[in-house]
């Protein structure tokens, strides 16, 4: 303790410390304190991470401007990217440590959010309306931030504020103060962004909120939360595109979970990833900047709609803390939370605490305002700004032998490692409904597989064969190669802007991506729509997933139509040529037939209802359902054809609980019998 002694009494007779964190990781009866100068780097690449013996290297403070390196859309506010080179670190035991820490008054003053409700809720509601509702997204998180003057010493304030958010608040992930000479970072942020120990890369999605009731857990209102459509489709969305981000960086990864996160003001739901890698852990950083959770997906378009919608940077907010280390056999280790629930503390006192909402496509603008309230209840309460929450741990008593500096006071060894309440999670109807989530996954994700090699023996029509995937600007063509990988199949990615030739592969998948197909002054689209035209004028083999699909249908001569009700991460049972599958969707537009025939450039078009099975030999069949045209139509979610596939849902989701095997199944029959297709013939979707 004698460390973090020594900066408690140089800060409470009014000196500067220096630079210094004190974190309490989850589950952890210590408090790991580090000392060290604080430099500033440009990239993450620049963070040093040099040999030499295990333990704590760098902390950094990785800024939501970071995602530059990337090459996203990011308001530019000049936050920097500064770092606390570590020389030295001690364990401080927790409950000593909170008899150390102060533990008077905090006193804000003009606390307020700089947007009203009204004003959130506009905004809110816009974005549901001209992003998800146009097809730019399935989710997106919008912030706003609860801005505050600290009256006293800010050091002092936010060393008290650890404090009480290390006895009143549970789950935590990381709780935390850094204090950089430049400003301090106090919070208890629930969220695991990435972690890399013994080349094991683990994130942590967490998302969809219930608020706890003022006079504790309702089991009632807890059950309805665990069946809200809303709060299902947040987290699995969230899901689907930390598994985009491990197919960046690991072999796939594997889901686990999900269980629940109870906090004092209220409980999450969340999943746990995990997958083996062998990279650099700047670059694992640099790869999965930043989660869905704070973001949106798919990852590039959400920040494209936060720099529109929001306006303004984010300073910190939705960045990571970032632990690097080396382990005792040199190994490189990170430990990552996201920085939210999280005040950030000028030398002059200026408060700021920006929260955020996930919005999807079953949002309200009053439900998500509310929200926002209640992300930022546990750390406004630790600032006084709000009642604490009923429940809260009581004052403790003395721990023998402990030393308190001057405005601390002493707390039990009981209250100094606060954890989850029991009686939610345990529930049997809890879990329940919990694994009644998995159940409708894919168990491509959710079954452990072998490593990095096939999990099955590829199909003697797919080993080998290569395959170009064209990105639309939707990593779920990292997913798809996996699963492509797995089927046998050698596989290269490019993006849309540099396909190249194409001729040199046995198979072409025009990818996912958002955007409107029908836009024909879009680079994107109009780069897309000359891939797939290319390919069907040469009979070339094409899978074409989502917006290739679309892109598909619409030169096949098939309309293309907005649906008034988006399917953004929307799950359910179809009939695929005669086979019944769940899968997953992400659209907001879809193709549409006439419930007879149509014509196309490719011969007449045959529809057919889902229940049967139409298309003699070498005729192309598909499937479709009702869908939101005009009278005698039908919305188009897959075709085959002379040499093609299209599929309007996404095999490699999460979603897609038959996604994998549907995958397989239509390429072996896709690289077998595309010259099969006599002369004359047209396709047929049903």
């Amino acid at each position: 303790m004698r460390l973090l002694q020594t900066l408690l009494a140089a800060t409470a007779a009014g000196a500067d410390p220096g630079p210094f964190a004190l974190v309490r990781r989850e589950g952890a009866d210590h408090l790991d304190v580090y000392v060290g100068s604080v430099e500033t780097a440009d990239r993450l690449a620049d963070l040093p991470l040099p040999p030499g013996p295990a333990g704590p290297r760098v902390l950094a403070l990785v800024p939501y401007r970071q995602l530059a390196e990337r090459g996203f859309d990011c308001v530019d506010d000049g936050t920097p990217l500064e770092y606390l080179h570590i020389s030295g670190h001690e364990r401080a035991d927790l409950a000593g440590a909170l008899n150390v820490l102060p533990a008077g008054d905090v006193t804000c003053e003009n606390g307020r959010f700089d947007s009203s409700d009204d004003e959130y809720a506009r905004v809110v509601e816009a974005v549901l309306r001209d992003e998800i509702g146009r097809g730019e997204g399935a989710n997106f998180v919008i912030h706003r931030t609860h801005t505050a003057s600290v009256v006293g010493d800010p050091l002092t304030a936010a060393l008290t504020v650890l404090r009480r958010l290390l006895v009143g608040e549970r789950g935590a992930y990381w709780t935390f103060v850094i204090h950089t000479g430049r400003r301090i970072l106090v919070g208890a942020t629930p969220e695991r962004h990435v972690t890399v120990e013994d080349g094991l890369v683990l994130m942590n999605p967490i998302s969809g909120t219930h608020r706890l009731p003022e006079g504790g857990p309702d089991r009632a209102a807890l059950l309805r939360f665990l069946t809200d459509p809303k709060e299902i489709d947040e987290l699995h969305m969230v899901l689907d595109e930390e598994l985009k981000m491990m197919a960046r960086v690991t072999d796939g990864g594997a889901v686990s979970g999900p269980c629940l996160r109870e906090m004092t003001h209220l409980v999450h739901t969340e999943y746990l990833l995990a997958g083996r890698g062998r990279l650099d852990v700047r670059d694992v950083l640099r790869e999965t900047m930043f989660a869905p959770t704070v973001t949106g997906s798919p990852l590039r378009n959400a920040c494209r709609v936060i720099a529109r919608h929001e306006g303004r940077g984010r300073r910190y907010y939705a960045g990571v803390l970032a632990l690097l280390g080396r382990d005792g056999s040199g190994r490189q280790t990170l430990d990552a939370p996201i920085l939210i629930r999280t005040a950030e503390i000028s030398p002059a006192g200026e408060l700021r605490l920006p929260v955020g909402a996930t919005l999807v496509r079953h949002s309200t603008p009053a439900g998500e305002t509310a929200e926002t309230h209640t992300k930022a209840a546990g750390v406004l309460a630790a600032l006084g700004l709000r009642p604490p929450a009923r429940g809260s741990a009581p004052a403790p008593a003395p721990v023998p032998g402990s030393t308190p500096v001057p405005g601390s006071a002493p707390v039990s060894k009981a209250a100094a490692a606060p954890g989850r309440a029991a009686g939610l999670a345990a529930d049997p109807e809890v879990l329940a409904l919990l694994e009644r989530r998995v159940a409708g996954l894919s168990r491509f994700w959710t079954q452990p597989r072998p490593g990095p090699v096939p999990a099955t023996a590829p199909a003697p029509a797919l080993a080998g064969r290569s395959v170009l995937l064209v990105d639309g600007e939707d990593d779920f063509t990292g997913m798809l190669a996996h699963q492509l990988r797995d089927l046998g199949l050698a596989v290269t990615v490019r993006s849309w802007a540099r396909a190249g030739d194409t001729r040199e592969f046995d198979l072409v998948v025009p990818g996912p991506g958002p955007g409107d197909p029908s836009a024909r002054d879009d680079p994107k689209m109009t780069a897309l729509r000359g891939l797939v035209g290319g390919l069907l004028a040469g009979r070339r083999p094409m899978l074409a997933v989502c917006l290739g699909h679309q892109l598909l249908a619409g030169l096949l001569g098939l309309r293309l139509r907005r649906r008034e009700d988006t399917y953004q991460g929307l799950a359910r049972e179809i009939d695929l040529f005669g086979r019944r599958c769940r899968v997953g969707f992400y659209s907001t537009f879809t193709a549409v037939a006439a419930a007879d025939e149509t014509d196309t450039p490719y011969g007449p078009v045959r529809l057919a209802r889902e229940e049967h099975r139409i298309g003699g030999a070498g005729g192309a069949t598909g499937s479709a359902v009702n869908g939101t045209g005009g009278p005698g139509e039908r919305a188009v979610h897959a075709l085959r054809g002379p040499g093609f596939v299209g599929l309007q849902f996404h095999p490699e989701s999460v979603l897609s609980a038959d996604g994998f095997t549907v995958l397989g199944d239509l390429l072996a029959q896709l690289l077998v019998c595309r010259t099969a297709e006599p002369a004359g013939r047209g396709p047929v979707i049903g």
